[in-house]
């Protein structure tokens, strides 16, 4: 490993180690009051696990090339969940503790240099409250991220999404089209049912169309493996349509020879198949029913960010634009950068997840995706264009969904 590699390395460990620093002054201020042999085994354990994950830290971070090629989620799952769930709680109480010690120079200071100011110092106990509030405050963001690893991966939102158009066909007035995507299936335990429940939830919504907007594993074919016969027992009458999605190209991952991670794209595509989806590869087909048709367009995965393997040109070539089309395309971003300007009515994505983490505020979802991402969840509109991002069935990288809980979405097309 290169000598930049270790010097970055540094500075995160050392970033962190201060944060420990800095949230034990703060957690030893607010327990102050607390006798002594109760205050030494707290200092101790706190010292044993902030220590310890750092080890973790740096054994993931010196052996991430070995792990990824063993396949081992576990161990970096496990960390990157024990991480987060020390760490927000830790910045809680390192921001009420700075306000702490900036309450205090600003005591300091008046004392010293402000005219009559009295002697004597700051009262220390009225300031050590706020230590404690931000001790008390930092048991929300654990339990919130404990909840999330534990349970908030498991319960499913099935939102009902009305999407109405003047161009939509009567005969598909009140078609329901069930829209899944992220399931990143290589994240799942195989012992786990809640793949088995969301399918079964998917067949109770009783969908007309099925539609999977990408991203069916993290990086390797056999991921899937598991789940093909359970996936393949959803049904709609009209069919079942994917696209692939950023992770489904197996670019995340080092590969013995082109031809070996080509082979692993391949066999993705053959559990798609085998599940009953029809795979859109920058392509279309025609949606009928009683006489009525429209258009469901599927495209390679595009991004601002990521790959542009996608071409929307070839995707519609041969469509009408005074027809109702639907795009299904995994990255939100493509809908401003290319698609509002073709005309389509409406575009399925997905990809954000949501950031795994939001709070609800006032009726108003706030999610770290909002930073990245102009639309991130949910149903967007601009003039006549529509767009709906999933916020995902699935998870990677943190192994839960904080106030972000996965998504069946139940599209209800309605003939405005």
């Amino acid at each position: 490993m290169s000598p930049s590699f270790w010097f970055r390395t540094a500075l995160v460990l050392t970033a962190l180690l201060l944060i420990d620093l800095y949230a034990w002054r703060g957690i030893s201020t607010a327990l102050g009051g607390m006798a002594m042999g109760t205050r030494r085994a707290l200092r101790i354990t706190y010292w044993a696990v902030s220590i310890g994950v750092l080890l973790m830290m740096l054994f993931g971070i010196t052996r991430v090339n070995e792990l990824h090629a063993a396949r081992n989620r576990a161990f970096m799952y496990t960390f990157i969940g024990i991480f987060i769930l020390l760490l927000l709680p830790k910045l809680v109480v390192v921001l009420f503790h700075a306000l702490e010690d900036l309450l205090v120079l600003l005591r300091w200071l008046w004392n010293k240099w402000a005219p009559g100011a009295p002697a004597d110092g700051p009262d220390h106990s009225r300031i050590r409250f706020l230590s404690q509030v931000g001790l008390a405050l930092a048991a929300i963001p654990f339990g919130g991220v404990l909840y999330g690893l534990t349970r908030g991966w498991r319960h499913f939102n099935v939102a009902a999404v009305p999407v109405r158009s003047p161009k939509l066909p009567k005969e598909f007035d009140g078609l329901r089209i069930v829209q899944i995507s992220d399931l990143h299936l290589g994240s799942f335990s195989t012992s786990t049912h809640m793949v088995q429940h969301g399918m079964d939830l998917i067949n109770a919504q009783q969908p007309d169309l099925i539609l999977f907007t990408g991203d069916l594993v993290n990086n390797f074919a056999e991921e899937a493996e598991p789940w093909v016969h359970t996936l393949a027992g959803i049904h709609a009458p009209l069919g079942k349509f994917a696209v692939l999605g950023n992770h489904d190209y197996g670019d995340y991952s080092r590969w013995e020879s082109p031809a070996a991670k080509q082979a692993n794209l391949e066999r993705t595509k053959e559990h798609l198949r085998a599940m009953g989806f029809r795979l859109l590869m920058d392509e279309h087909v025609p949606i009928r029913k009683d006489g009525g048709e429209f258009t469901l367009a599927g495209v390679q995965n595009w991004g601002t960010r990521f790959q542009q393997y996608g071409n929307l040109a070839k995707a519609l070539s041969g469509t009408s634009p005074t027809q109702f089309r639907l795009l299904m395309s995994h990255d939100p971003t493509h809908w401003d950068a290319q698609v509002r300007a073709t005309g389509i009515d409406l575009m399925l994505a997905g990809h954000t997840h949501g950031a795994q983490f939001g709070i609800q505020i006032n009726g108003h979802t706030y999610s770290p995706a909002q930073w990245i991402y102009e639309e991130w969840a949910g149903l967007y509109r601009k003039g006549d264009a529509q767009l709906y991002v999933n916020r995902g069935f699935g998870f990677i990288g943190f192994p839960g969904r904080v106030g972000m809980p996965p998504e069946i979405t139940v599209i209800t097309l309605q003939r405005a």
